[in-house]
């Protein structure tokens, strides 16, 4: 990723690791990231997503900034709700959504179904601005249907304090010195039985495919979709079974709490009641705004003789088809995905990693320059993951109910379900679900 003259842009006064926590301080109205009450209806782009309007508010000033009598109006649906919305409001051929957010493993569904218009004109452009893998991710059958905004990763988070009484080292932040999960658990084990810690380890990610696909594809198991239509379930391969015992265990044997929400989840590390926590890069803001915490960051980790892997992928953007805006919510996306500073704007009220080249240098930089002793080498882990050992989720039409048989078979693994049964019986009903798709 090589840095550009305009990657020289100035970040908000807001530091990178401190926006998360001024964002979600922040109680500003949905209306003061728009013009639209004012302004004229046909020259305001409706943009459409999962993030708290604080998060969009800088990228939305700063297009209007740029594009005078342009104007946005955001609405924010719950994440868990958005597919649910989007295919009840594209399948009505509703034109008042002009651009909205996709979850990029989803762009073959919805380019199937004809709810991403075609942005081949803008390709050229975003085959420069963006990644090899972020402009493929964003495409569909060779043509590109959305334009990404963010990619991802994941760390080890740890706590000093609690591996300190347990007499157990830290973590490198070395990629090259990566913990296995055995040694993760082990340390985990002995903070449990001499710093007082209630549990070894917590996934963020608990039953969501993102945060434990890199289980799976550790120990060799695939991504859980094959053949030539990739509608074909794979989740019986010996990776696949081994990796999920591995998660049965780590909640059976008490090493992970149940009964806990991902939400919930990043403040049992901070309260100290867990020595090790994987998660993503929005943790840094609010890890940050700690005064008496001492963390630091890692690598996450990787089953011994299998290779490090590490989840990846985040937002594209697209333009719905029955919008009657469509040239003014390409020059929004364009802004937002293809201009450094667009980019920078859409990661100023949130530690997210930006897509676009230029701005993910400046971005880096930045954490570079504003490392604190807890977050030393952020940028060189995030920087590693994302050229060596990212891996997307798979590319299917049939993703979405992929993604919704897994959740329910990952969470009757945690409860306690034996993992090769409950695999074999989400093969057979992803089998039948997928039928309707062929």
């Amino acid at each position: 990723m090589n840095r550009s003259p305009g990657a020289a842009r100035p970040l908000s006064r807001r530091t990178l690791l401190a926006a998360a926590l001024a964002a979600t301080a922040s109680g500003a109205a949905l209306t003061g990231c728009t013009s639209d009450a004012s302004g004229d209806p046909r020259r305001t782009v409706r943009f459409l997503g999962p993030e708290t309007p604080e998060t969009f508010r800088p990228v939305i000033r700063g297009f209007e900034k740029a594009h005078p009598g342009l104007q946005v109006a955001y609405t924010a649906v719950p994440p868990a709700q958005l597919n649910d919305v989007l295919q009840l409001r594209l399948s009505a051929k509703d034109s008042a959504i002009d651009v909205y957010c996709v979850d990029q493993p989803r762009v073959p569904a919805l380019s199937a179904r004809g709810f991403l218009t075609d942005l081949s004109g803008v390709g050229r452009r975003a085959r420069a601005a963006v990644t090899t893998e972020q402009y493929e991710i964003s495409s569909w059958d060779g043509t590109l249907r959305s334009l990404p905004v963010w990619t991802s990763t994941q760390y080890l988070f740890y706590n000093a304090d609690l591996l300190k009484r347990a007499g157990v080292g830290v973590p490198s932040a070395d990629p090259a010195e990566r913990w296995t999960w055995q040694r993760i658990l082990d340390a985990g084990r002995r903070a449990m039985k001499r710093a007082g810690s209630e549990y070894a380890l917590i996934l963020e990610q608990t039953d969501a495919y993102y945060g434990l696909q890199p289980l799976v594809e550790s120990l060799g198991g695939g991504s859980g979709i094959t053949g030539e239509d990739m509608l074909s379930p794979a989740v019986t391969t010996d990776g696949w079974v081994r990796a999920m015992h591995w998660y049965h265990d780590l909640f059976a044997d008490g090493l992970s709490p149940r009964g806990v929400t991902s939400f919930q989840l990043a403040s049992f590390f901070t309260s100290g009641k867990v020595p090790f926590f994987v998660g993503g890069p929005w943790n840094l803001g609010s890890f940050a705004g700690l005064k008496e915490f001492a963390w630091g960051t890692a690598p996450q980790p990787y089953f011994e003789g299998g290779r490090p892997v590490t989840p990846t992928d985040s937002w594209s953007w697209g333009i719905n088809p029955y919008s009657g805006r469509q040239e003014e919510a390409l020059k929004f996306m364009e802004y937002a995905s293809l201009t450094t500073a667009g980019s920078l704007a859409t990661v100023a009220a949130s530690p997210l990693i930006p897509a676009n080249r230029a701005a993910f240098d400046a971005y880096a930089a930045r954490l570079d320059e504003q490392a604190t002793k807890s977050t030393e080498g952020v940028a060189a882990i995030m920087r590693h993951e994302l050229e060596h050992t990212a891996v997307s989720r798979p590319r299917s039409v049939g993703y979405t109910q992929f993604e919704t048989v897994l959740a329910s078979a990952f969470s009757d693994i945690r409860n306690g379900s034996p993992a090769e049964p409950r695999l074999a019986k989400a093969s057979d009903e992803l089998v039948r679900t997928w039928e309707r798709l062929r």
